[in-house]
């Protein structure tokens, strides 16, 4: 049972650095089960995959209560605020709608090594052009009253993207948001705060098809993933945002191309 719980601990490392980093949590949650599989039913795993997601957008929760909390005795904080989760909402609708049509139709054809190393380098690619082309346009959203309801809908629209793993629900976002004339400071708070309803929903989708009946084992896995995930979140999180003040993403992109190529050698050289 410690050999396992040490697995779990690592896992909950790895989401919780990689479901804010624009780099894949999924992408990297089964590669990392590659070598250390934990020893669980593949249904289990599946659901584990998704619920320890949670642990990380509570992270988010905290994080940003102030901005995210609207009765704070200001009407005009709370009208702002009101807003922002109004445009949070609207930018839900696409991943929300299809990822509840698609859910089945994914996991069974698209979570493979082949998948994850493709999304990888290509949205590694895509960062690094887009980071270029950066260079030469002013953003045109530096806060979210410039966000309009359209723009949010259409950044929503790139989150659907993430629905095939290894693409990154962070990195959609931030590449659509980008694209649209967001500032890198908006992008990335705002897809911060697109992923509370979406991985909610996500989660409560996966209790739903799993069932309710978890052993005292699976119970503690999910605790303390969710825990450690929840940890590193906040680290995750705050790294991030101080980074993008002085970076741009053009790193991550050349993360995910080495990463996405390590992953071919090792499906066509060893396999899966």
């Amino acid at each position: 049972m410690l050999l396992e719980m040490l697995k779990v601990v690592l896992l909950g490392i790895v989401e919780g650095i990689t479901e804010w980093l624009p780099i894949s949590s999924t992408g990297h949650m089964l590669l990392v089960d590659e070598f250390i599989h934990l020893n669980m039913s593949d249904e289990f795993l599946e659901f584990f995959f998704v619920v320890i997601q949670l642990g990380a957008i509570l992270a988010v929760c905290i994080v940003f209560f102030w901005k995210l909390w609207p009765f704070q005795g200001s009407k005009k904080k709370e009208r702002q605020i009101l807003s922002l989760w109004s445009k949070v909402i609207v930018g839900c609708i696409p991943a929300g709608v299809l990822g509840i049509l698609l859910d089945d139709f994914l996991d069974a054809h698209f979570y493979n090594w082949q998948t994850i190393s493709f999304t990888l380098i290509f949205y590694g690619i895509l960062f690094i052009l887009v980071e270029k082309r950066q260079k030469r346009v002013e953003s045109s959203i530096d806060t979210f009253q410039d966000l309009t309801y359209r723009t949010a809908f259409f950044i929503g629209c790139f989150q659907v993207l993430s629905l095939i793993p290894g693409t990154s629900r962070s990195g959609a976002t931030i590449l659509g948001a980008l694209l649209l004339g967001s500032s890198r400071f908006i992008a990335t708070e705002y897809s911060f705060y697109l992923s509370i309803p979406v991985m909610f929903g996500a989660s409560f989708l996966k209790l739903l098809k799993f069932g309710f009946h978890f052993t005292g084992m699976e119970v503690a896995v999910l605790v303390v993933g969710m825990a450690v995930s929840f940890g590193v979140s906040i680290v995750a999180i705050k790294f991030l945002l101080n980074y993008i003040k002085r970076n741009d993403f053009t790193a991550f992109g050349i993360y995910r191309i080495i990463l996405g190529a390590l992953v071919i050698l090792y499906g066509v050289c060893i396999g899966f």
